[in-house]
């Protein structure tokens, strides 16, 4: 293979995991810039949290939907239109504000098309990332390893650069950023990733295509029930979801006003985690794919889950605390990589997008429940007990689970992903012509 096509080859990761940056950043500042827009103008944390639900909420339910839609139309050309969509909400709340024409009603609105469309956009993104690595020849768990990199930095620089940007420029401006950023997303698309990426795959053969949509979302169902590793994947993730909610949204926060430490150490330690998450995913990358994939993602949940309750329990110095969060951040970076691995070879190309959706969209369902059962507990129990049974929860949850057989079929299928069809060879004249038509 000559230089030039081997950069070629590797193009499509290239444009899958760049148009993941930019918009997972343009998520993270706009996270930052409409609740502080919002507490600013009204002066009110109801509303900043109405605006925050108004967000979420259709995220999370059209993500769910979205599956057999993304499977029949191609998550390229979904991924394209849901960031131009974002871009041109984002925009108008910008507008609107400078003609002095944004009641709460409308920012509820516009802010709700953002989520909607953010929920399917991110899932094309992501099932795109299979068929971009075959395209470059690329290991799976090197691909996701990269995956988690992106969304790891997208994280951890997004709310940094959203908060320093409304600082300096104000929550409008800041939210004009976002814009451009999903503008540049779709962009990146257009141009990066090839017209035949992403289009429909067929069953195959010997197996029929369920037509409509209730039936394609059925389908997906059946194959998620008739796959226990899945299952028990997205019931385990579920559990620790929730578990994390309580932490992020309750624990930590009670944490640091009962303990003295204040915002900035809370803030410090969840720094240092993301941080170390990053170099844990770039390890991953590197090396995961010569790895035996059930001790290093039970050894890397470990690390990354209890010792951060209890650690917070004992009420141990700084250093020790800032020490933890470090390990278990670089534990978490391996999680992910493993987890779309496994996803991606086990889901056949035709049912990704449907039994994605389903997948990711379960293992949310505790991520609501998390802050509001985490304060009843501290309410009721204090926050001591809390951490500890919470800290117990985590670590029985991601171990004694490990001892099913499901978890034998983690290496099975290893290396084996679900082919990629590629589109047939066709006359230059056709080619030209689609390259004639327009859009992206």
């Amino acid at each position: 293979m000559t230089r030039e096509e081997a950069r070629r080859s590797l193009r499509p990761i290239a444009g899958v995991l760049a148009t993941m940056a930019v918009s997972h950043t343009a998520t993270r500042v706009s996270a930052i810039a409409l609740p502080w827009y919002v507490l600013v103008t009204t002066g009110s944390a109801a509303q900043t949290g109405l605006v925050a639900f108004a967000e979420m909420a259709p995220y999370v339910l059209v993500k769910a939907l979205t599956g057999p839609l993304a499977d029949r139309a191609g998550p390229r050309r979904i991924s394209w239109v849901t960031d131009v969509v974002s871009a041109v909400a984002a925009a108008a709340v910008v507008l609107l504000d400078a003609w002095g024409r944004l009641p709460l009603g409308a920012l509820l609105v516009l802010v709700a098309v953002i989520g909607a469309a953010r929920g399917p956009g991110d899932l094309a993104k992501e099932i795109m990332v299979p068929e971009a690595a075959e395209r470059g020849r690329v290991p799976l768990e090197r691909a996701t390893g990269l995956m988690g990199v992106t969304e790891r930095l997208a994280q951890t620089v997004g709310p940094a650069a959203g908060g320093a940007a409304v600082a300096l420029l104000g929550p409008l401006t800041s939210l004009g950023i976002s814009a451009a950023c999903f503008a540049l997303g779709s962009l990146i698309v257009a141009w990066a990733l090839p017209r035949g990426m992403g289009r429909r795959a067929p069953a195959p053969e010997g197996e029929r295509e369920a037509e409509g949509y209730w039936r394609r979302f059925s389908q997906g169902l059946a194959f998620l029930r008739g796959e226990p590793l899945l299952l028990t994947v997205v019931v385990m993730i579920g559990v620790t979801n929730l578990l994390d909610a309580a932490f992020s949204q309750v624990l930590l926060p009670v944490w640091a006003k009962e303990s003295g430490c204040g915002p900035a150490v809370a803030g410090l330690n969840s720094s240092v985690m993301g941080l170390t998450a990053v170099g844990g995913s770039l390890v991953a990358a590197a090396v995961a794919h010569r790895m035996r994939r059930r001790p290093v993602f039970f050894l890397a949940f470990l690390l990354a889950g209890p010792p951060r309750f209890l650690v917070l329990a004992v009420d141990a110095p700084v250093w020790a605390m800032v020490a933890v969060f470090a390990v278990a951040g670089f534990g978490g970076g391996f999680l992910n990589p493993i987890l779309g691995a496994i996803s991606y070879e086990r889901v056949p190309r035709h049912l990704l997008g449907r039994v994605s959706a389903l997948t990711t969209s379960l293992a949310w369902t505790g991520i609501p429940l998390g802050g509001l059962l985490g304060g009843v507990a501290v309410a009721a129990a204090g926050l001591t007990p809390v951490l500890l049974a919470c800290g117990a929860a985590y670590g029985l949850t991601t171990n004694l689970t490990g001892l099913r057989p499901e978890w034998r079929e983690m290496d099975r299928l290893r290396g084996r992903a679900q082919p990629v069809v590629m589109p047939r060879a066709r006359s230059s004249a056709a080619a030209e012509g689609e390259r004639r038509s327009g859009g992206p």
